[in-house]
């Protein structure tokens, strides 16, 4: 009795590993279609990446969701030509936090208006996260004290374009993850 019982849950938890799977596969591909939101700053860039990784994180839980953020923030770094540790650190930071934040709300409580709530508040925990990371960690990676004085006169567009994005990865996931939800869950 014991080893049906086991084999039944290695069978949900290898269909729950296929699908976190097919979701970060997914969120690498959305990755590599970047563009810029706010023509001022033109580096700073939105993919669509953070949507799969939202939605995974609100099915299977937090961990799962910080377990998607760490290999798609690595595959895009490292193997798909993004920005490398820089870039690894800060789509760790921005993305996790979003995910981590509004995962633990929404798994609280399971409703539309938990979930609005959930990524209010994420959107504004990135917010203040990616202002002191852009702060502290940009300086270091590309330039020392000079590039600190260019960080600080960017910092309205670096708050503004964490904001669009916070809301945009919000809006989306809102409006899709119902639709997408009973595919996750359908043993």
């Amino acid at each position: 009795m014991t080893e049906n019982l086991n084999t039944t849950e290695n069978k949900i938890s290898a269909k729950m590993i296929a699908k976190m799977g097919m979701m970060a596969a997914i969120a690498c591909v959305f990755g590599l279609f970047r563009f810029p939101i706010l023509p001022m700053v033109p580096f700073l860039t939105y993919d669509f990446a953070d949507i799969p990784i939202i939605i995974s994180a609100f099915a299977f839980g937090p961990v799962a969701g910080i377990l998607i953020t760490f290999v798609v923030s690595f595959i895009q770094a490292f193997l798909l030509g993004g920005d490398q540790l820089y870039g690894f650190i800060m789509h760790i930071l921005a993305s996790g936090t979003f995910v981590l934040i509004a995962s633990l709300i929404y798994k609280a409580r399971k409703s539309k208006k938990v979930a609005i709530i959930s990524m209010i508040i994420a959107t504004i925990a990135m917010i203040v996260i990616m202002g002191i990371a852009n702060y502290f960690i940009t300086p270091y990676y590309y330039g020392g004290a000079a590039m600190k004085e260019v960080v600080v006169q960017l910092m309205p567009f670096i708050l503004l374009f964490n904001l669009i994005k916070g809301v945009a990865n919000s809006v989306i996931t809102f409006v899709i993850y119902k639709r997408i939800s009973p595919f996750l869950h359908k043993q």
